[in-house]
């Protein structure tokens, strides 16, 4: 069974820096992609960024891109998220996810991805 579990969210200022940590367990192979979304307060769960366990390939939606990086520890079958520069519209519950995924990189379509973690929170604010 696969379980993912999320941690690393809290309460930062603007401009400042936080690390999100997912770990995953119950898959059989490296052939999954962990994907980073998040939702705000009435408004659609969105992608941040994903990265390919087998090849390590990422991407990273526009308004993330230079300011977050997404990483793996296969060892630890951990997903970290560093999140700097942080703006005010970060703010939101952030989510990891998992889908088995044999080819290349999955995409930042939440409705691809079957396992969901709890949610962290990411509150931005002065």
């Amino acid at each position: 069974q696969v379980q993912l579990v999320e941690s690393g969210g809290g309460l930062v200022q603007p401009g400042g820096s936080l690390r999100l940590s997912c770990a995953a367990s119950g898959f059989s192979s490296d052939y999954y992609s962990i994907g980073w979304f998040r939702q705000a307060p009435e408004k659609e769960r969105e992608g941040v960024s994903c990265i390919s366990i087998s090849d390590g390939s990422t991407v990273y939606a526009d308004s993330v891109k230079g300011r977050f990086t997404i990483s793996r520890d296969n060892a630890k079958n951990t997903v970290y998220l560093q999140m700097n520069s942080l703006l005010l519209e970060d703010t939101a519950v952030y989510y990891c996810a998992a889908v088995s995924w044999p080819g290349g990189i999955a995409t930042m379509i939440p409705h691809d991805y079957d396992y969901w973690g709890q949610g962290t929170q990411v509150t931005v604010s002065s």
